[in-house]
């Protein structure tokens, strides 16, 4: 594959480094986030800007190559890495620049939302991000971008202000509302389809930097009532607020979980707050009250550690296969799709997500992105199939799908 694609005349147009099958770190270079996906590319370019990035697209379409683009590497699907093809991986420009001022920063391309979190909480500021905070920034952005603050602020790309954008003939452009807003619609869940990103603006919100958590665990038979506090929780959710709901989800090793629950699978509430202590507290007491929890975790905390609450929930390395569905409610049907489906899973890792919409996700037309989703959805499911190897990955994959009705 190096003698096909001739690496070696790469490596004297990039300033970045150029990684093949012959160097050392080649398996390292090529893992990603899903350790179900093994895929070989030819190359793994590291690019250090737009002019190596425009460089590498030159020279992988001159010799025919599939070229795909690597952020963070937290896919499902294994796209940012092409058997045989040229890897774009932008892993090293992760740099962070905030302005509290403007309430703006600027994002490198390869950046997580961990790096991002980082750098704008200094500042008590935020954006959108994902629960899971070594999730690129890149794809995220580009294609929705759920997280904590989707009442506050809405979707990730929803405060998308412009972006450094490479095309497909080399070119790097500054995409805007003002300059090439076609590109611009696209861009906000188009994917990346329409070039290769190495930076982003955003518009940044208030955020802590102490916000507060609730969280609240029930066991398995109590599944169904669990899911239905957490609908009339969420119909009158307020805009400094988030809920995710889970299903099938284990219960930490944490030190308020007690011993004898720790590893056991159940139903949880997680309702942040983004206001005062006093309307958390009035936001989550009628939960107490609905129905007395296995345990409940309420304490305030560093927004940065909201943010990394659900990390080892799916640690790098892991097999994963993930199916989604936007609901307009949580009817009874789904919840009884839910309840009567969690029990049938085999690893003990695969759970199901959802998450409460509304807010500022619902302020956007559904004309004014390319966002695939339905602004009308109030709720969103994830149902994730998450095994410590392939074998046990594939008999959950087929109850993924079963799981979402």
């Amino acid at each position: 594959m190096t003698q096909i694609l001739g690496t070696d005349a790469l490596r004297t147009q990039l300033t970045g480094r150029v990684i093949d099958k012959s160097d050392f770190d080649y398996d390292s270079a090529r893992s990603v986030w899903n350790g179900g996906i093994d895929r070989r590319p030819a190359a793994i370019a590291r690019c250090t800007g737009p002019s190596d990035v425009a460089a590498a697209i030159a020279f992988g379409r001159e010799r025919g190559a599939r070229i795909s683009v690597r952020g963070g590497a937290h896919g499902s699907w294994g796209a940012e890495e092409p058997d045989g093809g040229l890897v774009i991986d932008l892993s090293d420009l992760r740099g962070v620049s905030v302005d509290p001022g403007s309430r703006r920063a600027w994002c490198s391309g390869g950046a997580t939302i961990g790096d991002v979190d980082a750098a704008t909480a200094r500042h008590g500021l935020a954006v959108t991000g994902a629960t899971i905070s070594h999730t690129g920034l890149g794809g995220l952005a580009l294609g929705g971008g759920l997280g904590w603050l989707i009442h506050k602020a809405g979707l990730t790309l929803d405060n998308l202000l412009s972006a450094e954008l490479v095309t497909a003939d080399g070119r790097t452009l500054c995409v805007s509302a003002d300059e090439h807003p076609d590109l611009f619609w696209a861009l906000r869940g188009g994917g990346g389809n329409f070039g290769v990103v190495t930076g982003f603006e955003f518009r940044l919100h208030d955020v802590g930097p102490l916000v507060y958590l609730g969280l609240f665990f029930w066991p398995p038979e109590h599944g169904t009532e669990a899911l239905r506090i957490g609908r009339e929780v969420a119909a009158s959710l307020p805009r400094n607020a988030g809920l995710v709901m889970t299903a099938g989800l284990a219960a930490p090793a944490a030190p308020f979980v007690p011993v004898a629950h720790r590893g056991r699978p159940g139903y949880g509430l997680m309702i942040a707050g983004f206001g005062s202590a006093l309307e958390h507290h009035r936001l989550i007491a009628p939960v107490r009250e609905a129905l007395r929890p296995l345990f409940e975790f309420v304490t305030p905390l560093p927004y940065v550690e909201l943010q990394k609450l659900l990390d080892d929930t799916a640690p790098w390395g892991i097999h994963a296969y993930e199916k989604g569905l936007y609901l307009q409610e949580l009817s009874e049907e789904a919840i009884s799709v839910l309840s009567d489906n969690i029990p049938r899973k085999s690893s003990p890792m695969s759970f199901a997500t959802i998450f409460s919409l509304g807010g500022a996700f619902a302020d956007v037309g559904e004309q004014e992105t390319a966002f695939g989703g339905s602004r009308a959805t109030r709720f969103v499911v994830n149902v994730t199939a998450i095994a410590p190897d392939a074998e046990l990955l594939a008999i959950d994959r087929s109850w993924a799908p079963s799981s979402r009705g």
